[in-house]
Formats: C-alpha cells, sequence, structure tokens
C-alpha cells in the first residue's frame, strides 16, 4: 500500500518532505501534485521506477520524459540551451510549461528520445514540488499522470491513493491541483514548436 501524506499547499510539512523524499532515494515511485496536475516521480538514475511509470502509462520507447528541476542552475547540467532559447524559456519560468531540449551527458541514456537524444525539462510553480527538489538536491525524474486511455489527467490525491495504491509507493496530497498538464515546447532544433498545448499559454511560442 501506498503512503500518502497530507501537505500543506504553500507551506508544507519538512518532515513529511524529507519522508516522501527518502521513499524517492531508496527507489520508490511517488504521485506528486505540481503547478498543472499530478505527476510520477522517481529518482532519475532508477531504471525500475522508470519501467514502472511506462507500464501504469503503457508509454513506447518515443516517449519524452522530464526532468523536474529547482531552478535554472539544475537545469543547465542537463540540457544544451543557447542565448535566444534561454530567454524565451526565463520569460516564462517557473511556471506550467515543459521544454524538449538536446541533453547533456549527464542525462542516462535511457531517459533520451532514441534518435533526437532529447529529454523534456521544467521547473514548476509550486511549493511543494519545490520544497521536494530541494530535500532531493537533483531533478526528479516525471511524467505527467495520465492513465492509458482516459482524457485528463488526474488532479485528486484521495482518489489517485485509491487507483494506484499497489503501483506506487506514496501519494502526496496538496489539495487542488491544476486540471490540465503542462504546454510541450520543443526546442531541439533552436525554434519553437509547441507539440502539446495545456496549462502555460501557448501563444508566446507560436
Amino acid at each position: 500500500m501506498a503512503r500518502f501524506f497530507d501537505v500543506h499547499p504553500h507551506d508544507p510539512q519538512p518532515r513529511a518532505i524529507a519522508q516522501a523524499v527518502s521513499i524517492v532515494r531508496d527507489g520508490g515511485l511517488i504521485a506528486y501534485p505540481t503547478d498543472s496536475c499530478y505527476a510520477l516521480g522517481a529518482q532519475m538514475g532508477n531504471k525500475e521506477a522508470l519501467d514502472r511509470i511506462r507500464t501504469i502509462r503503457h508509454l513506447d520507447d518515443k516517449h519524452h520524459f522530464t526532468l523536474v528541476c529547482r531552478d535554472f542552475a539544475q537545469l543547465g547540467q542537463f540540457v544544451n540551451i543557447g542565448n535566444d532559447v534561454f530567454r524565451s524559456i526565463k520569460s516564462v519560468t517557473p511556471g506550467s510549461y515543459t521544454f524538449i531540449l538536446p541533453a547533456t551527458k549527464e542525462v542516462p541514456k535511457r531517459l533520451l528520445h532514441p534518435k533526437k537524444k532529447t529529454v523534456g525539462v521544467r521547473i514548476p510553480d509550486n511549493r511543494v514540488v519545490q520544497a521536494l527538489l530541494a530535500e532531493l538536491g537533483e531533478p526528479l525524474l516525471s511524467s505527467t499522470l495520465l492513465l492509458p486511455d482516459e482524457d485528463e489527467p488526474l488532479t485528486v490525491g484521495w482518489e489517485i491513493k485509491e487507483r494506484l495504491d499497489h503501483q506506487v509507493d506514496a501519494v502526496i496530497d496538496a489539495g487542488d491541483c491544476g486540471a490540465e498538464p503542462t504546454t510541450v515546447v520543443d526546442f531541439s532544433s533552436g525554434v519553437a514548436e509547441v507539440v502539446r498545448r495545456g496549462m502555460g499559454d501557448p501563444s508566446r511560442f507560436e
């Protein structure tokens, strides 16, 4: 059964955050709220957790996983980003956007798109996520909690606990969560291409 952490959305309890991060460090898979919707999260190098995410979401090897980063200093370790692209991303960050960029050698190969050698990155505007990232000290490997054959992602903590009780190791509930995934912008060619419309305003990149 999954652990259930009920945390304050603006001032998350340090003890609960530390316990959730301990589960991640021990190889666990968590469901956690973001500024867009719930996501599945695990430690970046955890192959077993990656396979569990693929199983839960029925993903193929062409799916772009996301590294959820605390800030630009951390993000810059894992993707190659030019000045023009940096300025474009900086103008909407933190926020409900995921950016696809060429990965650096710091990113495990199993996380990369097999042909493009790219990875998704984002910096969320959410205090619970920021607390998790500060405690963990590295990005969270993440994927939107959108189940197979469903049009909308899960957004309610107790419902996630009921439906995924034996598939995840912890659920963090911080109350209401956004009802849409992030807007995804592919910068891998150096020019913005909106590949998914979501919470973030896509018009800035069109």
